[in-house]
């Protein structure tokens, strides 16, 4: 609740629609007064500035000393920040004047002693209402004496008083906005603003001061335009267009007197013999940007002072671009498959989109579902922006049937180093995977020479749709026959033939098929008489095979153990006849004592039981016969007897 002493004399000029300011009481009470209706520029605007410095210069409208620092009591600093000031305050506060991060407010300690601590002369205009406001702020963290401003608006020798009464304590961006309207009688032209402290200093009553304003207040405006209640309009680009600009005005003027402005380049300017409550706007070929005017409102001798006159909000003329858009589509573009219409825009923009088969969509990325031939053709959209501006643009859809990939074969088997022609068809373009063994992997009907086993994709197109295919073309290694090493044996023995074979889909035969246990198997038993060769043959798809074995077959070796060298002509001498069969065995015959008593190498020759040519005595003689590596040494003895 304000508190308003009003001194004698004071007139008032009482208005209609809201702007009667306050009723006149002596000593009364009345509740906190902003403008309901327009505002003028400000008359005063005092922000404190803005700086570099994190502590601002002096002002001369105090009676407070300036303090470049913490202020004490009946001192006052301007700074961006409480930050670094008396700990008893809030740390974080900063200017209240909005988008101004280097701008300055004014800091309070307050004197024990009331006193005026804020005080400046304005100029003003008669008979015209005015909205005084400020924003103050209880700088205090913890509870204490709280400030009590007193607003005193002076002229003559009258006195409009208003009093905030206590500000509570709050939190670091809790700014208050302080302010009442009045109207000045018709013979004043000058006022004084003072701000006093009604609390004593302290331990407390430490408040902030920021964006001091005086407006000229007047009637109600509600902007105009074409006839409807907006204070915005759009227009096209390239346009040609007049914008009948308007306003409502509440009857608050006797003999109300209007100007029309233009902002250029941030400033307004009257525009020259539009005085009257519209106007008109032409645009030829309208250039892009944003035009801005307003209405100046006041009475009519106050028309060209800026300190009497109220405006309208802005009227705003957008002259916007037309939409640009490019129609395009994403998809296969093939019979079943589903494909999307995309166009460029923004979220202030419509679209409309049209084509085939009475095809429509309000959406800005259509989908088409499951298209078919009859979906092919032209499709249009239609862009609409915030403004009304169309621009349209077409995408010709050709949608392509299905393609059928084949290849002449499924499933193929080659021979190692050979070769087979794969032929696909089903479209205009083919591309083959694993290009490994292709002749060239991107034509219809490539030459295919695989090392291993490879299954090969194709995948037709026929320029947007595509299918694939696949063939499996199995490599088969060659038929190898090996019929293992050649084999020796004695007369009466067998050997196992140790015959292997390699490569896919074979067959195998062993020939002579004479003496084999099982000609059918690869490890047959051999039990040959004689001298033998046997031959594997391994046969396959791709080639055949052979290889030999050949089996060695010795007689049987008998060792006599008795012969009688008398001279009969019957068993004379110790003879051997397997060993006749090698062609270098080596005999030797030894004595009990060890001693070498004959001896043969080479081809052999039988023992006549004789030493150094002379006969032997009746005995039991050892020897050792070695007939080649594939016989261990042969040991044992003979008795020789006459």
């Amino acid at each position: 609740m304000w508190i308003i002493h009003i001194s004698y004399p004071l007139t008032i000029n009482f208005k209609t629609l809201g702007l009667v300011i306050f009723l006149l009481f002596s000593a009364s009470k009345i509740n906190a007064q902003i403008c309901m209706g327009a505002l003028g520029d400000p008359v005063i605007n005092i922000d404190f500035g803005r700086g570099t410095n994190g502590i601002g210069p002096p002002i001369s409208e105090t009676n407070y000393r300036y303090k470049n620092g913490n202020p004490e009591d009946g001192e006052y600093t301007i700074v961006k920040t409480t930050a670094g000031l008396n700990p008893g305050w809030h740390q974080n506060i900063v200017n209240h004047t909005p988008n101004d991060p280097n701008g300055y407010f004014m800091v309070v300690n307050a004197d024990y002693n009331k006193g005026v601590f804020y005080q400046k002369s304005i100029n003003v205009c008669p008979n015209t209402t005015y909205e005084f406001a400020a924003y103050i702020i209880n700088i205090l963290i913890n509870p204490g004496i709280k400030p009590n401003i007193k607003f005193s608006i002076e002229y003559n020798s009258t006195s409009v008083e208003i009093l905030t009464n206590d500000i509570r304590e709050g939190g670091p961006s809790d700014w208050i906005k302080y302010g009442t309207v009045f109207t000045t009688p018709a013979n004043v032209t000058s006022v004084t603003l003072k701000m006093t402290n009604e609390n004593p200093g302290g331990n407390g009553n430490d408040l902030a001061l920021d964006d001091i304003t005086f407006r000229p207040c007047g009637p109600e405006i509600k902007p105009i335009i074409n006839n409807s209640v907006v204070s915005v309009a759009d227009l096209c680009e390239g346009q040609n267009s007049s914008i009948n600009l308007s306003a409502q005005v509440s009857n608050a003027y006797t003999s109300p007197a209007y100007q029309w402005q233009e902002k250029s380049t941030g400033v307004w300017k009257d525009i020259a013999g539009e005085n009257l409550i519209q106007t008109t706007i032409n645009f030829s070929n309208a250039k892009l940007g944003s035009y801005q005017y307003r209405l100046l409102v006041a009475e009519q001798q106050n028309i060209n002072s800026a300190s009497c006159r109220v405006a309208s909000s802005d009227f705003i003329i957008n002259v916007v671009a037309y939409p640009n858009p490019t129609a395009s589509v994403t998809g296969s573009l093939c019979i079943g498959s589903d494909i999307q219409l995309q166009v460029n825009g923004s979220t202030n923009e419509t679209f409309k989109w049209t084509g085939p088969n009475a095809y429509s969509s309000t959406l800005q990325n259509p989908i088409l579902n499951n298209v078919n031939s009859n979906s092919s053709g032209i499709y249009t959209v239609e862009v609409t922006n915030s403004a009304g501006c169309v621009k349209t643009s077409q995408i010709n859809v050709q949608v392509l049937p299905q393609v059928n990939a084949k290849i002449n074969l499924s499933n193929t088997a080659i021979c190692v180093g050979s070769s087979v022609n794969l032929s696909a068809t089903g479209g205009t373009s083919y591309s083959w995977l694993p290009v490994e063994g292709l002749s060239d992997p991107t034509i219809a009907n490539p030459i295919a020479s695989p090392l291993q086993n490879t299954n090969y994709t194709v995948t037709v197109s026929n320029g947007n749709c595509s299918a694939t295919a696949s063939v499996q073309v199995n490599v088969l290694k060659l038929a190898v026959a090996d019929a293992g090493e050649d084999k020796k044996l004695l007369f009466g023995q067998s050997a196992t033939l140790n015959g292997k074979v390699a490569g896919d889909n074979i067959t195998y035969t062993w020939s002579p098929t004479t003496y084999l246990d099982d000609p059918t198997k690869l490890n047959p038993i051999a039990s040959p008489p004689k001298d033998i060769t046997y031959t594997l043959t391994v046969k396959s798809g791709c080639n055949e095979s052979v290889d030999e074995v050949f089996v060695k077959v010795y007689p049987k070796i008998e060792i006599p153990n008795t012969f009688t060298p008398n001279g009969d002509g019957i068993n004379d001498k110790w003879n051997i006849p397997a060993a006749e069969a090698f062609p270098a065995p080596q005999l030797k015959v030894f004595n009990r004592e060890g001693q070498i008593i004959y001896e043969s190498k080479g081809p052999f020759k039988a023992w006549d039981g004789k030493f150094k040519g002379k006969d032997l005595p009746t005995a039991t003689y050892y020897y050792t016969l070695y007939l080649n590596d594939d016989f261990k040494p042969f040991t044992g003895w003979v008795f020789l007897t006459r």
